[in-house]
């Protein structure tokens, strides 16, 4: 997976409080362009690390997944070149 340094992590960060959230409302906590956070967002879904929830199936609000978490929790280690990020989320994951 390619995560956006530090945007990706800094809104799971801020759905890390189990919260439910849309673009707007990220964009104006992060200090960040909303079309911008609009385009992270389903990516970050494709990675299994939000969740799109209702209302409505197009609603916008995401959820962060245990996934999500495990990833926040692990920001250092995917700065760091010299680990297989990938490898160390399945392990994380397979832990809990």
């Amino acid at each position: 997976m390619r995560i956006t340094v530090p945007t990706d992590f800094d809104i799971l960060e801020a759905l890390s409080d189990g919260r439910r959230n849309n673009a707007a409302n990220l964009a104006y906590v992060l200090d960040r362009n909303r079309s911008y956070i609009n385009t992270r967002l389903p990516v970050l879904a494709d990675y299994g690390l939000l969740k799109r929830i209702g209302p409505a199936p197009n609603s916008g609000l995401y959820v962060i997944t245990e996934k999500g978490r495990v990833v926040a929790e692990n920001r250092e280690a995917y700065e760091c070149d010299e680990t297989d990020f990938d490898e160390l989320i399945e392990r994380e994951l397979q832990a809990r």
